[in-house]
């Protein structure tokens, strides 16, 4: 128990120290601020009192300022100032679920093929490679074209294509944490494998886990967006950031604030995600290395802490 308590707190000191220096930058904190904008607006804007996001109250596309608000009106006659604040709820719980359900099934299959070698790493990093083969939003495409369009399903498909990236990431960077001195010596005392694995391995695994984790945010909010714009998932009248692009395109000249306000929003997003996983990225492993180690993340590379 006291050995359970020790890795934890060294764990969690590990976490805080690395957010600590990642927001003393200038990098950080701009990140930070700019996702936290935008998750304030998805949180918060349903809450914000005004106009229903259904109702019709002004001509198709009209211009800011009238009865629409400071935005002006969508393709219905809708506000769109009340649409954007209601349209990023549903969109970033799903993005947020789909990241962590990927993380974690995309964490377990790498340690564990790191751990167990022979030849379940095969099996596994095979599959792994026939996954990353297929291009992520066309993995996605497919997998709800043959299970359907519910919004579970969009969950699951968008998990199911961003496990294997992080499973890659988390095997290269756990091969070398698994051949030192340390984890084989605890190995042969005879402790569980799945104790070794939750309190030698993983916590040597933080920084790698949290530049996933980010990275992994933001393409999930992108893909579910896209699927949106689709017409996948989320479907009219609901407001949703993807749909209202999609459905506004067409008055692109009329009222460009129906398109451009849910698509400056998910831009921000993704700007704010990258660039805090990158300060995240450099804290730990400094200036020279970091680019290398948020780039082969995204490639489904790993860079040695």
């Amino acid at each position: 128990m006291a050995t359970a308590t020790q890795t934890s707190k060294v764990r969690s000191t590990g976490i805080r120290r690395v957010l600590r220096e990642a927001l003393s930058t200038v990098r950080g904190k701009v990140g930070a601020v700019l996702a936290i904008v935008v998750l304030a607006i998805a949180c918060a804007g349903p809450f914000v009192p005004g106009q229903d996001p259904l109702a019709l109250v002004d001509t198709p596309f009209a211009a800011p300022g009238g009865p629409a608000g400071a935005l002006g009106a969508d393709v219905l006659g809708r506000s769109v100032l009340a649409r954007t604040l209601h349209g990023g709820y549903q969109l970033l719980i799903l993005a947020i679920v789909a990241t962590a359900a990927a993380v974690l099934l995309g964490a377990f299959l790498g340690v564990s093929a790191a751990y167990r070698r022979g030849k379940y790493e095969a099996v596994v990093m095979r599959g792994v490679d026939v996954v990353l083969a297929l291009p992520q939003l066309i993995f996605v495409l497919l997998l709800v074209s043959v299970a359907g369009a519910g919004m579970w399903l969009v969950l699951v498909a968008v998990a199911l294509s961003q496990a294997p990236q992080v499973a890659r990431v988390v095997h290269g960077a756990a091969q070398d944490v698994c051949e030192r001195d340390f984890v084989k010596a605890v190995a042969l005392w005879g402790v569980p494998p799945r104790k070794v694995i939750s309190r030698q391995v993983l916590p040597n695994l933080v920084t790698p886990l949290m530049v996933e984790t980010g990275l992994r945010l933001s393409y999930s909010i992108i893909v579910i967006a896209g699927i949106n714009f689709l017409g996948f998932g989320v479907t009219p009248p609901d407001p949703n950031w993807g749909v209202m692009i999609n459905e506004n395109r067409i008055g692109l000249g009329l009222n460009p604030w129906a398109v451009v306000a849910p698509a400056i929003i998910l831009a921000v997003l993704s700007v704010g995600t990258n660039t805090f996983t990158d300060a995240v990225a450099r804290a730990n492993l400094g200036e020279a290395r970091a680019e290398e180690a948020v780039l082969s993340a995204s490639l489904g590379k790993t860079v040695e802490a």
